[in-house]
């Protein structure tokens, strides 16, 4: 009976967190989906300030700013994006609002789950998640904004030299633009996370640091098999994009992985003993 009992508490301490989340992440998707940022230019002590307000605009919303920002930033001229399907626009709007809902409301998620896990966690993990936490987010973002302003602007030029070859039309479904655009620059926001991954295995004692040195070929392979799954062509060129820094980052993190550990056998070591004399 106190089994089941422990485990309604834990469901709903579990439905409390989804709840609080929920509050805060659908307002700001509703908000997306059903105002616009009306740019404007402020006059400060004489020099022009860019700003903006929010005004309703159920289908010039938010979404399809951003949405217009990456075609103009990805896409290279003359290739002209097509809505296949009746609702595909609508489903674009949506998937790029949910994913800046994600990536605005982030904190308040970590915080949320961090809440409900510290309690379970042993002093160490709870030191480690506190010591890694700013540079799992910073790497996240710049991964990220990697993935959207340099890799994936390049991987469509790339492609659509390829069809220009060929001699075909340069078009493009939105749909197929939208979720291939998303996907992979989530994909090098990921991939940016390997060395943190590595190093909080090694910190709690999972992994050894020099077992990430001992297998950097399978790392090799792997990383060469997830970009040869997360890109869309088989030229083996944009695999290369993907793999080439996971690969790297992946020393980066079997380094400092090494590292500490060797620094943590150096304070666990006894001091030797003082000679008689």
């Amino acid at each position: 009976m106190s089994d089941l009992r422990r485990v309604l508490e834990l469901l709903g301490e579990v439905r409390l967190r989804l709840i609080r989340i929920a509050w805060v992440l659908l307002p700001m998707f509703g908000f997306l989906l059903f105002f616009e940022i009306v740019p404007v230019r402020l006059d400060l002590f004489g020099h022009p300030v860019p700003f903006g307000y929010p005004w309703p605009s159920p289908f010039y919303n938010v979404s399809a700013q951003v949405f217009r920002l990456m075609v103009a930033r990805m896409l290279p001229p003359g290739v002209a994006l097509l809505n296949l399907g009746v609702g595909d626009s609508i489903l674009v709007q949506m998937e790029i609002g949910l994913l800046l809902t994600l990536v605005v409301g982030m904190p308040w998620i970590v915080h949320e789950v961090g809440a409900f896990l510290v309690p379970a966690l042993r002093r160490n993990e709870r030191l480690l998640i506190r010591q890694i936490g700013v540079p799992a987010t910073v790497l996240f973002a710049l991964g990220t904004a990697a993935g959207l302003l340099l890799i994936t602007p390049f991987t469509f030029v790339l492609l659509f030299k390829y069809v220009a070859a060929m001699g075909l039309a340069p078009v493009l479904g939105v749909q197929e633009f939208v979720t291939f655009a998303l996907l992979y620059s989530i994909a090098f926001g990921i991939v940016f996370e390997l060395p943190v991954f590595v190093y909080a295995l090694t910190r709690l004692g999972i992994v050894k640091g020099s077992t990430w040195k001992k297998h950097w070929r399978g790392a090799i392979l792997g990383s060469l098999i997830f970009g040869m799954i997360i890109t869309p062509d088989n030229s083996g060129i944009t695999m290369l994009l993907i793999a080439t820094p996971m690969i790297a980052l992946y020393f980066g993190g079997a380094y400092f992985a090494a590292r500490w550990e060797r620094r943590a056998e150096t304070q666990r070591r006894p001091p030797a003993a003082a000679g008689a004399g």
